[in-house]
């Protein structure tokens, strides 16, 4: 990749979100607001090369969309209307109304497109399928990646979320301190989610998309300095804290995937690992559990043993076990099955993981094999832990599980 299609694929990272935020704040068309920005990318690649790179690139890149958009709106029906409107976004904003709760202190679009998107008259996948793609820019295939189910059903559920936003009015907008308590549960899964998306993700070669991850986490600092006394929106942060820390020995210097019990430890951010748990602490405090500070918990118990040896798996156990009763969910019990293998063998873990495959709830997830495979190889069945090994390959995993993946698969062949 050169250097101009470089500077274009890290304003991508950091841009796309702020310049479609912007428009759809500007003409109230979520879908021009998108193909208007994707426009602005094309056209980076066309004129950066000669132009060279901008010193701004997001404010060359929305005044490159909202020009677009301006032409657009110009040949619609109602585009004399808009483009008076549009123009009168090129001015600064009017100072903010500190007595005014709605919108009150808020000066990042992003924030403000993250909580229409999760407007309780949306459905909770798609307020989080439609953030995904409207706020960072996935494409609708990883987006049905990260939600196990077909590209062409996440793209009928995209365009029914716009749909009935504009048909409802949905305002765009952070709603008032009121509302706002009814609207967390969805805003946190999208940032969830996002983080996930990034920290596992589905495309590429790298594992981690760091541009994800850290956006996921600045949107979590967010909604702590916006709700201090929610404890979930705590918990959620201090979890997303507690895994980022540990990216650094998740691969090593080839890029391949490194297993979490053989990760360099001295690796982790310690400072990261600090303050997630001061996070986690806080949230503890308040004596209102939710699945976000138990998660939280969970990371904090890998984050905090000194050697893999010390952690404590009858704990983690535990805690997928309440997790369960709060998120009653398959991953969830798949995740329990490794830490109950890890604290009373692989066999136990087996079990959980055989009726989980016989539920068929998570067919099509490459970890539900690859967990099964790894448990048999541990059990010396290399035979089925290879069988299970081409299960796991086949259902697509990233390229940095296909190699950790394969490795594994040559290990059990070669010993068979």
């Amino acid at each position: 990749m050169g250097e101009v299609e470089e500077a274009v694929a890290r304003a991508f990272r950091e841009e796309w979100g702020r310049v479609v935020a912007t428009l759809i704040r500007s003409t109230g068309d979520w879908d021009l607001a998108e193909e208007c920005t994707q426009d602005a990318f094309a056209r980076a690649l066309e004129r950066w090369p000669a132009d060279g790179v901008p010193r701004n690139p997001g404010a060359w890149l929305t005044t490159t969309a909202r020009n677009r958009a301006v032409d657009r709106l110009r040949r619609g029906a109602r585009g004399a209307a808009k483009e008076r409107e549009l123009a009168m976004t090129t001015d600064p904003p009017p100072p903010v109304d500190p007595d005014d709760d709605e919108d009150a202190g808020v000066t990042d679009e992003r924030l403000r497109l993250l909580f229409t998107c999760c407007h309780p008259a949306l459905p909770l996948e798609a307020r989080v399928a439609l953030t995904l793609r409207t706020l960072t820019g996935l494409s609708t295939e990883e987006i049905a990646r990260a939600f196990l189910v077909p590209e062409p059903t996440m793209a009928q559920r995209l365009v029914r979320a716009k749909r009935k936003i504009r048909h409802a009015a949905i305002p765009y907008r952070v709603p008032p301190g009121h509302q706002l308590q009814e609207r967390l549960p969805g805003v946190l899964a999208v940032v969830y989610l996002l983080f996930n998306a990034g920290y596992a993700a589905s495309t590429g070669d790298a594992l981690v998309r760091t541009d994800l991850t850290g956006e996921a986490i600045r949107l979590a600092r967010t909604l702590v300095d916006l709700m201090p006394d929610e404890p979930e929106a705590q918990g959620l942060l201090a979890l997303l804290l507690l895994h980022d820390a540990r990216r650094p020995a998740r691969t090593d210097a080839a890029g391949e995937l490194v297993p979490l019990e053989a990760q360099d430890r001295s690796q982790w951010v310690r400072a990261g690992i600090d303050e997630g748990v001061e996070f986690l602490d806080s949230a503890l405090r308040r004596h209102q559990p939710g699945p976000y500070q138990i998660q939280a918990a969970i990371a904090a118990c890998h984050a905090t043993a000194t050697t893999a040896a010390e952690t404590d798996w009858v704990q983690i156990a535990a805690l997928y076990a309440e997790l369960g009763r709060h998120v009653p969910s398959a991953t969830v019990e798949l995740n329990r099955a490794v830490a109950l293998a890890m604290a009373a063998g692989p066999a136990a873990g087996l079990a959980v993981v055989d009726r989980l495959e016989a539920d068929g709830a998570l067919d099509g997830y490459h970890l539900l094999p690859a967990t099964q495979a790894d448990l048999l190889r541990r059990l010396g069945r290399h035979d089925e832990a290879a069988a299970a090994y081409r299960r796991a390959l086949a259902l697509d995993p990233s390229a940095a599980e296909v190699r950790y993946l394969e490795r594994r698969l040559t290990e059990v062949t070669t010993d068979a």
